[in-house]
């Protein structure tokens, strides 16, 4: 099975750098295809336009939990059509519509998503979310392991 983990976000807000600082600490032992997206939502579309099976996204999500809370999604890839994309954001749900406006087909989609305490400006992870890193590589590596163990024959 073919994996591809993204780490999205915005270095320049606080806990929104989430997804960006996986990336980085799963690149140092990657367990298949890494690569940090930041607010690139189109770069990410082209890049699911290749055969992936398996794309574990890595992002600040808010719901109402204790900061640095980590939350396993399983987003709804099909209520995103016609999303237009913001070149100075991302948002799943343009990545997912520009998929398939570019003919692709959308691989399994998990989120590891972390309970930010502040999205405002500045550089940086608070402490929660600084802590949480360590136990989101680890997740994201035990679902990638999952994920392809399944697909073996």
């Amino acid at each position: 099975m073919t994996a591809l983990v993204a780490g999205i976000g915005n270095l320049f807000f606080g806990d929104d750098a989430f997804g960006v600082e996986v990336a980085r600490r799963l690149a140092t032992d990657p367990p298949c295809a890494v690569t940090d997206f930041g607010i690139r939502a189109l770069h990410l579309a082209y890049e699911l336009c290749k055969p992936y099976e398996l794309c574990v996204v890595a992002d600040c999500v808010a719901r109402g939990g204790e900061p640095g809370t980590l939350y396993v999604i399983e987003p709804d890839t099909a209520e995103a059509d016609g999303v237009v994309a913001d070149a100075h954001g991302m948002d799943l749900r343009v990545v997912f519509s520009a998929v398939r406006e570019l003919g692709g087909v959308l691989p399994e989609m998990i989120v590891v998503g972390c309970e930010p305490a502040s999205v405002d400006e500045g550089i940086g992870l608070s402490e929660h979310v600084a802590r949480a890193i360590p136990g989101a590589a680890a997740l994201i590596r035990d679902l990638v392991v999952q994920r392809t163990r399944k697909a073996l024959p």
